[in-house]
Order: structure tokens, then sequence, then C-alpha cells
């Protein structure tokens, strides 16, 4: 009986009824010493066949695991997932893991959608979408980790969301943005709208992954799991190449103490010293597509640069350069040339023009 790492993962090990089992727990040492613990104190009794650990968890137990030992790894998680555990808690923490089924979920869906904030706002269809995107991972890692059998989440519908909203900086905003920002936020500012890169790209991004010479970024941990490069333009590398860049290992944007750079408290500070109204930081990235497309760049191309799994995402900015559908059907004349050419020239007698014009006058 032991505990041992494989992939990853720490498993246990150990025997019931001359019978090997092995469980993967998950990426926590600790929790797969303690889980190995109570394995044996139930072999001991013998009781461990009636025991389901499901219906020994509840929700709020878990979601405690879930954020000590999943959550860590996960860089945007002091901005995303607990927030949406703040939400989910109060409602799921005192049911056991068992209990959660697709109904219950589709109640809390229904109650999310008559509660208002502070502000006395409905929240979105894509914010409900994001806290059960949070659940349905809260319960894959139970289900990897042996609390759960079944995700009650993938048999509930999310709604559907407008993702068509385009808000990007016109010339005369990003400039006022760019005078209104301090010496440190400027420099990312200046990314951001050439690369499109995300909050968290730029936030956590290191100075091995930043090659001047190729003039190359390289994303690693992106948000679609992929390795993705984006090529930096003059601006970008004149940008990086003023920034201290020694150490390899330490973030491009960080502060005194090493840590990664906050963007987002700079940003609006800029954003209400310019009196730049309804604009994200999110919305740097719509900036820098929107001024690609409009500058004649392809979709696919931009779909490249942005990282975009799907054409569909990018096709949002199409509306923005009506001279690409114009060059597309422009490739028809070419055909059309060749039809037209011989009725043009040809050359009227003058009775057919005489006649013509009589028959127009009546």
């Amino acid at each position: 009986m032991g505990v041992f790492e494989k992939g990853g993962n720490f498993w246990i090990d150990y025997y019931v009824q001359g019978r090997r089992k092995r469980e993967k727990i998950g990426p926590s040492k600790t929790l797969a010493e303690k889980v190995l613990m109570k394995r044996r104190v139930q072999v001991a009794e013998g009781r461990f066949l009636d025991v389901k650990t499901e219906q020994r968890t509840l929700f709020k137990e878990f979601a405690d695991i879930y954020a000590r030992d999943y959550g860590k790894n996960k860089k945007s998680w002091a901005v995303t997932d607990i927030h949406y555990l703040k939400r989910l808690t109060p409602f799921f923490g005192g049911k056991f893991l068992h209990e959660i089924t697709p109904q219950l979920v589709e109640r809390y869906q229904a109650e999310r959608r008559r509660q208002k904030n502070y502000k006395k706002k409905l929240p979105s269809p894509a914010y409900i979408n994001r806290e059960l995107a949070c659940l349905k991972c809260i319960f894959s890692r139970a289900i990897e980790w042996g609390y759960a059998k079944e995700n009650p989440v993938k048999r509930v519908k999310f709604q559907k969301e407008n993702n068509e909203r385009v808000r990007f900086l016109e010339k005369d905003e990003l400039e006022k943005l760019l005078d209104c920002s301090d010496a440190n936020f400027k420099p990312g500012l200046m990314l951001a709208v050439n690369t499109g890169m995300r909050l968290n790209e730029m936030q956590y991004l290191k100075w091995k992954d930043v090659d001047l010479q190729r003039g190359i970024i390289t994303l690693r941990d992106t948000k679609n799991g992929e390795t993705r490069q984006v090529p930096m333009n003059r601006t970008v590398l004149e940008t990086l190449s003023v920034l201290p860049h020694n150490n390899k290992e330490a973030y491009v944007f960080c502060k005194k103490d090493g840590n990664p750079y906050n963007f987002r408290s700079p940003f609006m500070r800029a954003r209400k010293k310019a009196g730049i109204k309804d604009f994200r930081f999110h919305d740097l990235r719509h900036t820098a597509a929107s001024y690609l497309v409009m500058k004649g760049i392809d979709l696919n191309t931009v779909r490249e640069i942005l990282g975009h799994k799907t054409l569909e995402m990018t096709l949002r900015y199409s509306h923005l350069s009506p001279e690409h559908k114009a060059r597309a059907v422009s490739v028809l004349d070419e055909d059309m040339d060749t039809i037209r050419s011989p009725r043009v020239d040809v050359v009227k007698e003058p009775d057919e023009v005489e006649s013509c014009k009589s028959l127009a006058s009546h």
C-alpha cells in the first residue's frame, strides 16, 4: 500500500480482501496520503465496499479541495473561478455531490437570471454560463479524483450568448488613453493593441518566451491550451527592447517584488481620466483585430494572430472591411470581360440609331 505519482497525478495503491486496488486522486500528494489513510481505516473496519465517497462529501467541502489542489495551478484563479465559487457555494454548499442533479442546476440557472447585482442589473447570459462552466469543471475534477460518478452540468443547456459586441478604440481615443496612462502601463497598452494578446497572456508573459532577434512571442499557456506564436511589429520591438530583460525567468511586466503586474487598476484609471466610456480591457484585443481588418488583412490571418480556434469568432470583424467583399466579387470581372466585350464593340448603323430614337420618343 502506498502513494505514487504518474502523469502529473498522485495515485494510491492498496488491497481489499486480497484484491489490489488503485485510485487516481489528483495533483496533491497531501490529499492522496489522506485518502489512503481513510482507505486503510475502511479496510480495517470491513466497511470499505459499502462506502461511497460522493455520498460523504458536501459540495462546500469539495469546493475547498478544488480551490486548494486545482485552482492554485490556474493563473486566472484569483479573478475568475474564485468569484464564481462565491456564487455557487451558497446555493450548492450544503448538498452532497450526488444530490446535485441536472434539475437542481437548472433551478440555480433560473434563480441567477432573476438576481440583480449591486448596480441593480441582471447578470448577462455569458456571466451565468461562466459560472456553470466553473461548476462543470469542479465536477470533472470530482469524478477524476473519485469523489463523484456523474457530471450533472453536462446535461444542462447553457444560455445563448450574444458575442457580437465589437467595441474598439478610434485613433483619437487611443491617443487620449495613451496620454492618460502612467509610464508603467503604457508598454502593456502598446503590446495589447499591436498583438491582440489576452490579459492573462500579457500578465504572465516571461522573457524566455520573447525572441527579440526573430521578432516572435511564444504563448505556451493559452486559453485554448495550445501554443501560439505572435509576431512583433516594429512598435512592439521598440517597446519591449527598452524594458529590463536580464532575467529570462522574470515576467516581462512585473512589480518590484517580481510578481506579475496588475494591468486592471492602471487601465481603469487611464480610461476614467481619458473619459472613455463602455470600454473593457478585453476590448483592446478587439481594437487590434479591428485595425488589422480595416487595413485589409484577411480574416484567416487575423484568426491565427488572435488564436481563435474557428473562423466563426473572427467573422464578427468582417463588417469593418467592406473592401474585402468587394475584392472577392471583383475576381468575377475577369470572366465578365470576355462575355460583355463583344457586345460593347458592336457599332450600330445610322438607320438603327434613328429607329431607336423614334421608339424612345413613343
